[in-house]
């Protein structure tokens, strides 16, 4: 397995810092974000000095009832080829219910769900994950994500569904010690356990990441400094395996590169002393097995139709505001509810900023009164689309200013005829918008 070193999450917000960053070894995008045919300069000068950059995708949502989109699986392989990458990763998650199999409407979770760990989400994770790898140019290695919620009636713990998944497809496995801790805290699941369950030899790399504890429930932020538990788990970790990478992830609230440079450090510092542990527990690194995997079986339609039906209850419930399915913590699925609708209005208001600057402070308390009964059903750009059409509809908007402002914004972008490019007219609109600001 190779051998990448330390790494840390390449975002837009902090390039120019990556690229000075002493001692970084390699770098992961957010697959989505990256365009195939106009890669971000930064991305081009980094692996033109060969550091190596891996592409982390969030919306294959392999953990769903469905097959995974062969559209999708596309795009993946093409931020692959054009980035050069040894590797593709992705997450044990749904992102996504309803549609054909369920004969309902189709919902977006906007956010990365957990998976029943039972043997029907298995067979069909497993089918799955095999269909990615065949779509695929590279390896692919999948994340065990972080929960606020335990499904009812599981089957296996995560150290035993992960093993069984490596086991049976042969996919690597990216370990996120991050998830692990909040685990832990949320569904009182013991990180050590995990780790001794997990088949050592098929780990790729590890993320670690920063979150923050709220009334007895860990928020994986991803937008807060490592916690110290964060660490003892990778520590942990490295005393039971030299692990070919790790990774600091933050997606927000960035501090100063000084401060994530002393993040990395940390981390150094904690898996040397998982090593120095290890050697004097006279252990060996694990390294990659070439085991034969034996054929995966399709998952018979009946196993996907019921696991269909039970992910699409649940994220209706989280989104749409139907009843709590049988058997999940009410209090919890509260929590997650109104988690996904924070995300939602923080990637709106990253994927349309004219958004909150036309709002002003009301955006977000009018982005969580629309989103509480209108679930997302297409992509981010879509959904920052239909809550300005929403705001314009009704008495929804009283200030004439500020509607006057947003239907400008959303004819330039869905208005039933193309606005005109003619440079005269753009320039009356441009004077437009500076006089409604006034």
């Amino acid at each position: 397995m190779e051998r990448l070193g330390t790494g840390i999450g390449w975002r837009p917000e902090i390039a120019d810092a990556v690229e000075r960053m002493p001692g970084i070894d390699w770098v992961e995008a957010v697959a989505e974000n990256v365009c195939p045919g106009h890669l971000p300069e930064s991305l081009v000068r980094l692996r033109e000095r060969g550091v190596t950059v891996i592409p982390h995708g969030v919306s294959l949502g392999l953990g769903g009832a469905e097959r995974p989109d062969a559209g999708r699986l596309a795009a993946l392989a093409e931020r692959v080829e054009a980035l050069g990458s040894p590797l593709v990763t992705e997450h044990i998650a749904f992102v996504r219910a309803g549609g054909a199999l369920t004969a309902s409407p189709m919902l977006e979770a906007g956010h990365l769900l957990p998976v029943p760990r039972t043997r029907d989400a298995l067979d069909v994770l497993c089918e799955n994950v095999r269909i990615a790898q065949d779509a695929l140019p590279v390896p692919l290695a999948v994340e065990n994500i972080a929960a606020l919620i335990s499904w009812p009636g599981e089957e296996m713990t995560e150290g035993q569904f992960l093993y069984e998944l490596a086991d049976r497809t042969g996919v690597r496995l990216l370990i996120d010690v991050a998830n692990l801790h909040t685990n832990h805290v949320n569904r009182g699941e013991d990180p050590a356990k995990a780790l001794a369950e997990l088949p050592l030899e098929a780990i790729a790399y590890v993320h670690v990441a920063g979150g923050f504890e709220r009334d007895g429930v860990w928020h994986d932020s991803h937008a807060h400094p490592v916690p110290q538990p964060v660490l003892d788990v990778l520590t942990d970790l490295a005393s039971r395996v030299s692990p070919p990478g790790v990774l600091l992830e933050r997606d927000e609230n960035f501090p100063e590169p000084a401060e994530l440079e002393r993040e990395l450090g940390a981390i150094r510092g904690a898996l040397e002393k998982g090593a120095a542990e290890r050697t004097a527990q006279g252990g060996t690194p694990a390294t990659g097995s070439s085991r034969e995997t034996a054929p995966v079986q399709e998952a018979p339609e009946p196993v996907r139709q019921r696991l269909g039906l039970a992910q699409a209850a649940l994220l209706s419930a989280l989104v749409a505001g139907t009843p709590v399915p049988e058997g999940f913590d009410r209090v919890r699925l509260g929590v997650q509810a109104r988690a996904l609708a924070g995300k939602r209005a923080d990637v709106v208001a990253k994927v349309a900023p004219e958004l909150p600057v036309i709002l002003g402070d009301g955006y977000r308390r009018a982005f969580l009164g629309y989103a509480h009964g209108h679930p997302m059903t297409g992509g981010y750009r879509r959904d920052a689309l239909d809550f300005a059409g929403y705001l314009l509809t009704g008495d929804r908007c009283e200030d004439a200013r500020v509607w006057a402002e947003l239907r400008e914004w959303w004819l330039e972008r869905s208005g039933p005829a193309p606005r005109s490019r003619r440079p005269a007219v753009r320039l009356a609109r441009a004077t437009r918008r500076v006089l409604l600001r006034r």
